[in-house]
């Protein structure tokens, strides 16, 4: 089953963060995400023609993590839409993260 179909689990404070060894295993599951910040976020830069198909992948990308109940921080602007995980109640990266990358490179063409 790939990481797009799962489902997040509910955070609650006793989660353990992923390892660097495993993230970057998880990684190869999300084509155009790279490891930052020690290994405790994604991120991923998407490209546009313009800034309303830029402000219209946000939006998705914003009904999909309100729907999952994980959300990332977005940066918008003319011709991109950046978009960065990590579980913030632990302040690295677990499962969800990378189930809500996989999402949303499901939302690209």
């Amino acid at each position: 089953m790939g990481l797009a179909s799962r489902t997040c689990e509910p955070c609650k404070g006793n989660l353990s963060p992923l390892s660097r060894e495993e993230a970057e295993g998880m990684l190869r599951e999300i084509p155009g995400w790279e490891l930052e910040e020690g290994a405790t976020k994604i991120r991923r830069t998407f490209r546009f023609r313009d800034f309303a198909q830029a402000m219209a992948f946000a939006r998705k990308v914003g009904e999909v993590a309100e729907g999952e109940g994980h959300h990332p921080d977005l940066t918008v602007g003319w011709g991109y839409c950046g978009v960065v995980f990590q579980t913030h109640k632990i302040r690295a990266l677990h499962r969800n993260d990378f189930i809500m990358a996989a999402k949303v490179n499901a939302l690209t063409p």
